[in-house]
């Protein structure tokens, strides 16, 4: 099924997708990002291979939890967060990614392997880009992705951002709200 919907959209384009979608499931059509193929994809594969629609899975009533939640985000100055982002990246090659990527290689093409980091040094491995630019596209890729990340969770209302430097405030904060 997977394979079919991405030969649709590869030879159809998205619009396949989203008609394909409204209408197996116009409840989550209306709530997804359709320009994400991927996000696409899955409700589709849900609403056929369940023969649910993906819309209604979704909104079940959660469980109620026997406790209660406190929601704490480590911030950083960003400028310090990208430096510590091309460290890691320095560390991850030095620490052997490129060898760790070389003995997935066989792998390439499963979808768990289209991640930030193994992505580039497939690349690199494929012959189609330097290993100094693939180290660059990591740090790129993962800097953009940190930056979504933050979006995300700053939507959540919930989170209270506190410095990680900061242990003493954060035991504060956790016994204040206990």
């Amino acid at each position: 099924l997977r394979k079919r919907l991405k030969r649709d959209y590869a030879t159809k384009g998205i619009k396949s997708l989203r008609e394909e979608l409204q209408q197996l499931d116009p409840e989550y059509y209306r709530e997804v990002d359709i320009n994400n193929p991927k996000r696409l994809i899955r409700g589709i594969e849900v609403c056929i291979t369940t023969g649910r629609r993906f819309s209604e899975m979704r909104n079940q009533t959660p469980k109620e939890r026997p406790f209660n939640t406190i929601k704490i985000g480590l911030t950083l100055e960003r400028k310090e967060l990208f430096q510590r982002i091309n460290q890691r990246t320095e560390q991850m090659v030095d620490k052997g990614l490129v060898e760790e990527v070389r003995a997935l290689y066989p792998y390439r093409h499963f979808n768990a392997l289209n991640t930030v980091g193994y992505k580039e040094i497939i690349r690199y491995l494929d012959g189609e880009i330097s290993l100094e630019q693939a180290i660059e596209d990591i740090k790129t890729s993962t800097r953009r992705y940190a930056k979504r990340q933050l979006t995300w969770f700053r939507k959540d209302r919930e989170i209270n951002w506190l410095s990680p430097f900061d242990l003493q405030k954060m035991i504060n904060f956790i016994e204040s709200r206990v």
